[in-house]
């Protein structure tokens, strides 16, 4: 009987660890990438990166995340990505009063003008540092998404936040990576997302 009892103790505390591990993973991951099933982006020859909306409190967040975009985008090879004086002298002559988010009808105006397969626009959510407690990190939080000029459809979306205040940071007060770093992480995210 004591052995009985002792083997129920036993699995109850295995059965207790199982189910804090499972509880521990949360609920289902939100996907925060989307491409058309029908888009063949291998067809994309050349794409424009319109100036990125921004959200936050730093007046130049979204010219430098729309900078690294660019970059990084360019570097991967696998378009031809207009340059953003060409995109900018577009916007004005298609008289785009807003580029950070234009119309349908906007965007087949000034493909026009610069002659591009796709065009790529975006958000700045969160950019700068954040605080808990004595605690401290940057971070950015960025979405994306692509209208193909062909169709114009939104053929590619996705958003990415990286940086925040981790373990390491509230334990030793580490003040997190430095803002470049945690900029260009996003972009690589949301690049890789873009090539998925």
């Amino acid at each position: 009987m004591i052995r009985l009892e002792g083997i129920l103790k036993i699995d109850r505390f295995v059965l207790f660890l199982l189910l804090a591990s499972s509880a521990a993973c949360g609920p289902p991951a939100i996907p925060t990438n989307f491409h058309d099933p029908e888009m063949d982006f291998a067809a994309l020859r050349t794409v424009a990166v319109m100036p990125f909306e921004n959200l936050t409190r730093d007046q130049l967040a979204g010219e430098r995340v729309r900078n690294t975009f660019f970059n990084s985008l360019l570097a991967t090879g696998a378009v031809y990505v207009i340059p953003s004086g060409e995109v900018a002298r577009g916007v004005a002559r298609a008289g785009i009063a807003n580029p950070a988010s234009p119309s349908i009808e906007e965007i087949v105006k000034l493909a026009g003008f610069i002659k591009v397969d796709a065009l790529i626009t975006g958000v700045v959510q969160e950019y700068g540092e954040v605080r808990s407690g004595t605690a401290s990190a940057n971070v950015v939080s960025v979405s994306a998404q692509m209208v193909e000029l062909q169709t114009r459809k939104v053929v590619w979306a996705a958003s990415t936040s990286k940086g925040g205040i981790t373990i390491w940071d509230r334990l030793f007060g580490s003040g997190g990576r430095p803002m470049n770093e945690v900029t260009r992480a996003a972009v690589d995210d949301l690049i890789d997302k873009l090539f998925d």
